[in-house]
């Protein structure tokens, strides 16, 4: 988190760090490691993995309803957050 001091005064969000040895702090980091897991189990030889793969992967997790957001995808959360933000995107 280069930065990350700027970055808070800039966008008021506060940045939180986890303390080392703590997974349990971390709880959607390891659950989304456990979700990529099932795509790349551990030991895999991640050099061996394509860009096209990587997409593939990003785009299943992040079209997967969840219920932690009332079974909204992420995909769509961002959407929505962004829509209400008023912020421009792409055509």
């Amino acid at each position: 988190m280069a930065q990350y001091a700027e970055s808070t005064i800039d966008t008021r969000i506060q940045v939180y760090f986890a303390d080392p040895y703590s997974p349990w702090q971390r709880g959607s980091n390891e659950n989304t490691n456990g979700l990529l897991r099932e795509y790349l189990p551990k030991g895999s030889d991640l050099s061996t993995v394509t860009a096209e793969k990587l997409t593939a992967i990003a785009d299943q997790l992040n079209t997967r309803p969840r219920k932690r957001h009332g079974y909204l995808t992420p995909s769509e959360v961002l959407a929505n957050l962004i829509k209400q933000a008023g912020v421009a995107t792409p055509p």
